[in-house]
């Protein structure tokens, strides 16, 4: 195999599992996406695209990271949860990894209404802190894949018509 391609491949591959990471908590999502973006561009020899563009994309995946640390505990504190329940909805997304699609969607919550309860407080406030941290961490993601299609956009314009 031509080196040129296997290492395209391995761009591609790194661009997939950032986007990938983005909604699964397990993979540092943005980090693989810039990696992935800036071995593609190394592999032209910064041709294409270049320093400025790259450093536009750091900065766009550094939102990312700060969407990430903002997003759950905004939607469950903005329904009145309490640090506790921000952590459970943290948990219960990890652990809910482990069941699939539906885990990913009931696991936050899950875990902020036991966050909730531990903390003293009644079930329907624990209810709202889970349906809060569900949100938050939905619009979150949402958030997050937006920021990644605009990094991915912006390289592929530079690139093809820059």
């Amino acid at each position: 195999m031509d080196p040129v391609i296997f290492l395209w491949l391995i761009a591609i591959a790194l661009v997939a599992a950032g986007v990938a990471g983005l909604v699964l908590p397990v993979l540092p999502g943005a980090a693989l996406l810039l990696a992935g973006l800036v071995m593609a561009a190394w592999i032209e020899e910064f041709q294409y695209v270049g320093v400025g563009t790259l450093a536009a994309l750091a900065v766009l995946g550094c939102l990312i990271f700060a969407v990430d640390f903002v997003a759950g505990s905004f939607g469950a504190r903005r329904f009145g949860a309490s640090p506790r329940a921000a952590l459970g909805a943290a948990l219960g997304a990890l652990l809910g990894l482990f069941f699939g699609l539906p885990g990913l969607l009931l696991g936050p919550m899950a875990g902020a209404v036991l966050g909730e309860i531990s903390a003293r407080r009644t079930w329907s406030e624990a209810g709202r802190a889970g349906v809060g941290a569900t949100l938050g961490l939905v619009l979150g993601a949402a958030a997050k894949l937006g920021l990644a299609l605009t990094m991915i956009g912006i390289f592929l314009f530079v690139r093809f018509l820059g």
